[in-house]
């Protein structure tokens, strides 16, 4: 006896008009069963009784059940079956994820098992169950140990996290996509992406003379003063744009990726994007010494656009492994044709919607989204993304961002340097001081909130600051200055230049280099904590 295959789309429409389900229904009919013919018909059932029933799997336990039945005569032990729900949870099953996955030493025999499954699929990297198989594991995990699901999702990321450590380039992107597969049960991101076992497209740099088609490609969708912009970019950043290509080596997608720190006045005027950007960072947070910033200026695939595709799925990766990967990052901006339509998705990657950024060309208006990598830093981020991938609400209701960072420009960060060694002992005062909310000293109390372990990191982060100028005879007098000043302070600068056996104005000056050194040291640390 042969297993039945499944239904393509038009027979399973066929068979539902059979079954005297609605047209409308149809395509939820088609999502829920993939064409499974057991599936198709025990949906049909249950829409015969019940007519309002949501067609969605962890609406329909009975359903699920009576499928997990079906899969389950292949499953000889428990061992067996958390094998079979780890294999369902990620994009493609490896041996060495599987071991990782189920903390065990040895997971050869179970891998072996896995790979002669009916209803799994080899691919040249591990394999995969069929869609069905898979959601219906899934849907019946997530019911049935929501705990045993979570933990299984820590632990692949957990995986994952290590191999984009050791990974370079294309084999990044790899794991890129299996880390972000792992979000693909979330109701707010799956709408969003192209979930593929077997990839069909990959990326590549632009070739010469494929210049003219890229930006052809660009003037198709986005007019020819968008192509002009396109092309200027291309002369300045010829290693700004990113292609797309298919099994055939065609160009199916283009993302044009800009530095906005080595743009020109002059270059930015040309482009309405750009200037609207740089005015945005200008006026919020400015570019500090060896900060980057990013534009994504043109992303869209050949032939749909900006919308939801193969393409624009692998294009999204890409500038995910841009964030993660780019030294100094300190913002990124995302223009979009179609802002509303991207809004959930771009909330749930804590991504903002700024209308101060966005622009015109050729009659198509763009909304612009970014996110500041000062404020939430790549940790932090992926941190967040862990704790939304296993919500199923909405984003209103998700995790929320963590309280971002605050950001101050080199004059501002000097003066609450100033303010701190003033209100050195008064741990109130220091409450109230921004470098508390700085990347320097919440990476530096290993991100914890508490305010009175925040205001000692500040506190620590001074005096060993100025401690370390004792190691040159020539510096020496400065901490003593800064000493007698701020850390064992006299009753006033006057009786501090006595102590120190000082003219005033040399005890001056000494103190003036101390504040000097204490504040370039950590405005460098303050920098690099970034990066």
């Amino acid at each position: 006896m042969l297993p039945l295959r499944n239904l393509d789309v038009s027979e399973s429409r066929t068979y539902l008009l059979k079954r005297n389900i609605p047209d409308n229904q149809h395509e939820a009919f088609l999502n829920f069963t993939h064409g499974h013919p057991l599936a198709l018909s025990l949906a049909a059932d249950l829409f015969a009784q019940h007519s309002d029933v949501q067609m969605q799997l962890e609406k329909a336990p009975d359903i699920i059940k009576t499928l997990l039945e079906q899969l389950a005569q292949e499953v000889p032990t428990p061992h067996h079956r958390t094998a079979l729900e780890a294999c369902a949870l990620v994009r493609v099953t490896t041996e060495g994820l599987l071991t990782e996955m189920l903390a065990v030493s040895d997971a050869h025999d179970l891998f072996e098992w896995l790979r002669g499954l009916s209803f799994l699929d080899t691919v040249q990297h591990g394999l995969f169950p069929h869609d069905l198989a898979r959601d219906a594991l899934i849907a019946d995990l997530r019911w049935r140990n929501p705990d045993w699901y979570a933990e299984l999702h820590r632990r692949a990321r957990a995986y994952y996290m290590k191999r984009l450590e050791q990974s370079e380039s294309r084999e990044q992107r790899r794991v890129l996509l299996d880390y972000i597969y792992l979000h693909r049960d979330n109701p707010v991101v799956r709408p969003y992406f192209e979930w593929q076992e077997n990839g069909t497209v990959f990326t590549d740099r632009m070739r010469a003379e494929e210049e003219t088609a890229v930006l052809s490609m660009i003037a198709n969708h986005e007019g020819a003063t968008s192509a002009r912009i396109a092309q200027l970019w291309l002369t300045l950043q010829p290693k700004a744009v990113t292609v797309f290509r298919d099994s055939t080596d065609k160009i199916q997608g283009v993302l044009v990726t800009l530095a906005l720190e080595k743009s020109s006045s002059a270059d930015r005027k040309v482009d309405p994007a750009i200037s609207a950007a740089w005015h945005y960072l200008q006026s919020t947070a400015p570019l500090r010494a060896g900060e980057r910033a990013t534009y994504f200026r043109f992303w869209l695939a050949a032939e749909t656009y900006q919308d939801v595709s193969p393409v624009q799925s692998r294009i999204f990766l890409n500038m995910v492994q841009h964030y993660l990967t780019t030294p100094g990052l300190a913002f990124t901006f995302i223009p979009c044709a179609d802002p509303d339509f991207w809004a959930d998705i771009f909330a749930y990657a804590d991504l903002s919607f700024l209308p101060e950024a966005n622009f015109e060309t050729d009659g198509h208006q763009f909304g612009v989204y970014g996110h500041d990598w000062r404020a939430v830093p790549p940790i932090s981020w992926l941190n967040l993304m862990a704790e939304r991938e296993v919500t199923t609400t909405s984003p209103k209701n998700s995790p929320q961002s963590p309280e971002p960072l605050i950001i101050l420009s080199q004059s501002n960060f000097a003066k609450a340097i100033r303010n701190a060694l003033r209100d050195f002992h008064d741990t109130t005062a220091l409450t109230q001081n921004p470098l508390l909310h700085s990347q320097l000293v919440v990476k530096q109390a290993g991100g914890q909130k508490d305010t009175d372990v925040l205001v000692h990191t500040l506190q620590s982060l001074i005096q060993e600051t100025a401690a370390s100028l004792q190691q040159t005879p020539r510096q020496a007098k400065f901490f003593r200055a800064l000493h007698h000043t701020y850390f064992q302070p006299a009753p006033t600068q006057e009786k501090a230049a006595e102590v120190l056996d000082l003219p005033f104005s040399t005890y001056r000056r000494h103190l003036r280099s101390g504040i000097q050194y204490i504040t370039e040291r950590l405005w460098e640390m303050e920098l690099n904590a970034v990066k």
